[in-house]
């Protein structure tokens, strides 16, 4: 099977909400557009612009719930959030973010710094990594994954962008240091990304079942997943795209 873009993902609001794509546009040195265009600010998190660390923001590893969040993006001005265990919520992230700090207060738990602001993102995006980064991953890792932990993992867990099937497991590693090719869009792999126990909390409940960690430690001897890449020449991308490493 030849390699493709079997799923793309955006996260408007870093840590609160998935959201699935048909197609999208990849700018060089830019994330996903509105990927982690936004982040909740903790309180007492580090204030200022620029990227700063997951640290400073509310996420999934530390308040599992968060995970069984998806969004949508209606318009510029308007972002709809959904919860298995809560009514939708419009936001408008240029606008009054308290109804939001309520909503998520109701499924984050009480011993978490709460919500103390919705910042905007620098333009090189908000992600885990320090540089605008497109994060890409193999199907076929996770359903090795997925083997060993004996059940069906959902992508969300690893809040990836580009979902890539027709590989073998863990092939994603080899690429680090490569180009790869979608279409006339080029992308450099930077790096492996480890991750952390927000992967453990399953998508549809918001609840941890899944000892990923442990289970990536005990049989491949290390707890990462998937690759960082920066777009180095843009261009549009789809669904069931062709994936090549470039020459």
């Amino acid at each position: 099977m030849t390699p493709h873009v079997a799923q793309i993902w955006r996260h408007p609001i870093k840590g609160v909400g998935a959201e699935a794509l048909e197609r999208t546009d990849l700018s060089p040195d830019r994330p996903l557009p509105l990927d982690r265009a936004w982040a909740v600010l903790e309180a007492g998190g580090e204030m200022g612009e620029g990227w700063r660390s997951c640290r400073n923001f509310l996420r999934g590893a530390k308040g599992a719930s968060l995970m069984a969040i998806t969004a949508k993006v209606v318009s510029t001005h308007e972002i709809l959030l959904s919860h298995p265990d809560l009514p939708d919520l419009s936001v408008d992230p240029s606008g009054n973010a308290t109804p939001l700090f309520a909503w998520l207060a109701a499924i984050y738990p009480e011993n978490r710094a709460p919500a103390a602001a919705l910042v905007a993102s620098p333009p090189q995006g908000m992600s885990d990594a320090p540089f605008a980064s497109i994060s890409i991953l193999g199907l076929a890792s996770l359903r090795a994954l997925g083997q060993k932990v004996g059940k069906t993992l959902d992508p969300r867990r690893f809040r990836g962008n580009l979902w890539i099937e027709g590989l073998a497991p863990w092939e994603e590693f080899d690429w680090v240091g490569k180009t790869l090719a979608m279409g006339d869009a080029r992308l450099e792999v930077v790096e492996r990304i480890g991750r952390c126990r927000a992967t453990e909390a399953n998508p549809a409940t918001g609840h941890r079942d899944a000892n990923t960690l442990t289970t990536l430690e005990q049989g491949w001897g290390h707890t990462e997943f998937g690759v960082y890449a920066r777009v180095i020449t843009g261009g549009p991308i789809s669904l069931n795209m062709p994936l090549t490493v470039a020459l």
